[in-house]
């Protein structure tokens, strides 16, 4: 009699609406499946179209398409004596829904359509999607004449069931149906189901790995049963890096652990499980076989199939693992990275041109790319043949092969060092330093004649020539010198990425990097349309601190010493005249805050929803040993009122990858208005009244505030 079971789930880095190499990938994960000896493969979320297709859900292109990659499946001898459960849009009475379609042997077995769609953050599947809110029910899903022509089927069940096979019952739940307060697999587990599958979309955001495997654990530890997730990797077209983590547990322990970051497209996971551990782990939990006893059934559709076989009493169980995490400095060694060299080898472009100012904004970005250099002499060392083959077409050499990572950095990465007559000789050595112990092709140039060309123009026509402050120029004359070296710096990029590779006889063009923090971005530090403007921004979503932690970790891990100097270095734009030979300026004093503080305040603006008077409330006591009602007051306010004079940078923010939640992206995940009202009268006043009532009491009781 079979009782253990091998089942299969995988990561795969589909790409939006590449329906021909979703295809191909997701019928390798099969075959890697089958041939691992499972007899159930589970698939991201949407794998057929690709998660992040977004408005592209409303054409009628993409349930097309979608539906002739399922008949190509259906008709695969890959896919045969296998259970298949994939992910793609699917319209059923005219309604579009986000489903699970399992099938077998040339037979769709069930439509499961998600019943709770993830609206958040970055997601947005209501505005596509409808939930299907009748729980543990069903309805006939009348199939398409290009799928009846395959399975001989007119109709299908299409609902909220589970599969009952001949050894086994199993249920899906989707992506955000895990993190809700009544998730699905606590219902059918107390049904009987034994398997729970987990298809997901999710992206990597610093620290959150832990979230998805507790609640994993979680699920398993109080009711028992066999958990598979799946989830999509890499990036897929726009500012997500979808980070894998595919994994099985049983009975609250993890049994098979997918990779976080990596660039193979194709990464499957199976275990062997025996499900009579699950039952005797379930029959001892009293409350629960309680529990089970009144529960409302599922719609069981039958299954003429069992996972397990007839004779496994040799077969070896799989056993349980230690989960490992990444450190934060890792994640942004690795994830970044990645996603560099997907938007590289998808944007057919032939590298990198990267603004390298000598700060450890532009150094962390550099830093990106050599670890992407790393990742990818790595997976060539390990047989990776369409590594092998992307970076021959990226650099193109058919005979080349990567080996050396600072050889591959030259080829791909340019560094470009715009000097003015306000930069520093340190920061020149520096960011020439750099260069050379991680191989760029490095070039150093000067703006002043183009600076002096443009502010030429501007006294010709007016008669007036603008100067900086300590010359005897007005704050108006001083910002407008600095933008015009900041914006040029812009111009001349975009020149060299076009044309460099040409002067070198190459070709090809490059993706121009931009290097702006996260926190910059949130205050409005940096000038609309420099060097913050760029194709594509990989420390976007990651802040000052853990930058700098980054940058640490990458002089210790790729031994290079030059940023020992950038990290000692203070942070500055260099856009104002030196003294001395010597650098005037500095990023904090010039905006009035530090990195740290500036990471408090995005916090809390964002993630704890925190306008002006509340965040002024939270700060009383966060700082209260260190700063009187008045002086948080005066520093809430400072920070709101440049915050919301800015805003409008948040429109032209370059794409960076997500990272971190309390990104100010504009575009997709920080929806605000860019034209505010920058004196807050109303909510200013409001804490001004209540650092008047606290001064009048004289007393540091702050509990009256509220």
């Amino acid at each position: 009699m079979g009782r253990k079971v091998t089942v299969a789930t995988c990561a795969l880095n589909q790409w939006a609406l590449d329906f021909e190499g979703n295809l191909q990938r997701i019928l390798k994960s099969i075959e890697i499946a089958k041939r691992k000896g499972a007899r159930y493969r589970l698939g991201p979320e949407l794998e057929i179209c690709g998660y992040g297709c977004w408005d592209h859900y409303y054409e009628s292109d993409t349930l097309l398409h979608s539906l002739q990659v399922l008949a190509a499946l259906l008709e695969s001898p890959v896919t045969q004596d296998i259970i298949c459960d994939v992910g793609m849009p699917v319209m059923h009475r005219n309604v579009r829904y986000n489903c699970r379609v399992i099938f077998l042997n040339r037979r769709v077995l069930l439509i499961r359509p998600k019943m709770a769609l993830a609206n958040e953050g970055n997601y947005r599947e209501l505005r596509w999607f409808t939930p299907w809110s009748r729980s543990r029910q069903t309805e006939e899903y009348f199939l398409p004449r290009m799928i009846q022509d395959v399975t001989k089927q007119e109709t299908v069940p299409f609902g909220d069931a589970v599969l009952a096979t001949r050894d086994t019952c199993i249920g899906s739940e989707i992506c955000e149906e895990l993190w809700t307060p009544h998730s699905p697999h606590v219902h059918m587990g107390l049904d009987g189901v034994e398997i729970f599958t987990n298809a997901s979309g999710s992206h990597h955001v610093l620290r959150k790995a832990h979230a998805r495997v507790d609640l994993v654990t979680m699920a398993t530890t109080k009711n028992g049963g066999i958990y598979l997730l799946a989830n999509q990797k890499g990036c897929d077209g726009d500012r997500l890096y979808y980070d894998g983590c595919a994994l099985i547990a049983m009975n609250g322990h993890i049994f098979a652990q997918g990779s976080q970051f990596s660039l193979n497209d194709v990464e499957v996971l199976t275990a062997t499980l025996d499900l009579e551990d699950v039952r005797s782990y379930r029959a001892e939990i009293s409350s629960r076989n309680l529990a089970a006893s009144k529960v409302s059934p599922y719609p069981r559709v039958k299954v003429d199939f069992a996972l397990s076989c007839h004779e496994d009493l040799l077969e070896p169980p799989s056993e349980p693992i230690e989960w490992k995490y990444h450190s934060p400095a890792e994640e942004i060694s690795l994830g970044p990275a990645c996603w560099l060299w997907d938007f590289l080898r998808r944007s057919r472009q032939a590298g990198f041109l990267l603004p390298l100012s000598g700060g450890v904004d532009s150094a962390a970005t550099a830093c990106l790319v050599y670890s992407m250099c790393h990742q990818v002499c790595e997976a060539v060392k390990h047989g990776n043949q369409e590594v092998l083959a992307d970076v021959r077409t990226i650099v193109d050499q058919l005979s080349y092969t990567p080996q050396d990572p600072r050889d591959l950095c030259g080829r791909v990465l340019t560094t470009c060092y715009m000097a003015s007559e306000n930069s520093s000789q340190e920061t020149c050595d520096r960011a020439r330093e750099l260069a050379q112990q991680i191989g760029s092709h490095h070039i150093g140039l000067h703006i002043d004649p183009a600076v002096k060309a443009v502010v030429g123009i501007f006294s010709l026509v007016t008669g007036k020539r603008p100067l900086f402050a300590v010359h005897g120029g007005s704050s108006r004359e001083n910002l407008a010198l600095q933008n015009v070296q900041a914006r040029l710096r812009m111009v001349v990029a975009y020149l060299f990425a076009q044309l460099s590779l040409w002067a070198r006889g190459a070709r090809g063009g490059l993706l121009v990097l931009g290097s702006a923090n996260v926190d910059e971005s949130l205050l409005g530090y940096l000038t609309k349309y420099d060097c913050s403007s760029a194709d594509i921004n990989p420390i976007g979503g990651i802040s000052k601190t853990d930058l700098k932690a980054f940058v640490q970790f990458c002089m210790e891990r790729f031994q290079l010493p030059a940023l020992q100097r950038i990290l000692a270095a203070p942070a500055t734009a260099e856009l104002e005249p030196l003294t001395d030979g010597k650098v005037s300026q500095t990023d904090e004093e010039d905006m009035g805050m530090t990195y740290a503080e500036l990471s408090i305040y995005g916090r809390l603006r964002k993630i704890a929803k925190a306008g002006p008077y509340s965040m002024f409330c939270r700060l009383l006591t966060m700082w209260k040993d260190v700063c009187s009602p008045r002086q948080v007051a005066d520093r809430v306010r400072h920070f709101f009122s440049k915050y919301s004079m800015n805003r409008h940078k948040m429109t032209t923010l370059t794409p960076a990858y997500h990272a971190e939640s309390y990104s100010p992206d504009d575009n997709r995940f920080d929806l605000r208005p860019f034209l505010y009202h920058t004196s807050w009268p109303w909510q200013f006043r409001c804490i001004e009244d209540a650092v008047l009532r606290l001064e009048s009491r004289g007393c540091q009781d702050l509990d009256g505030v509220d």
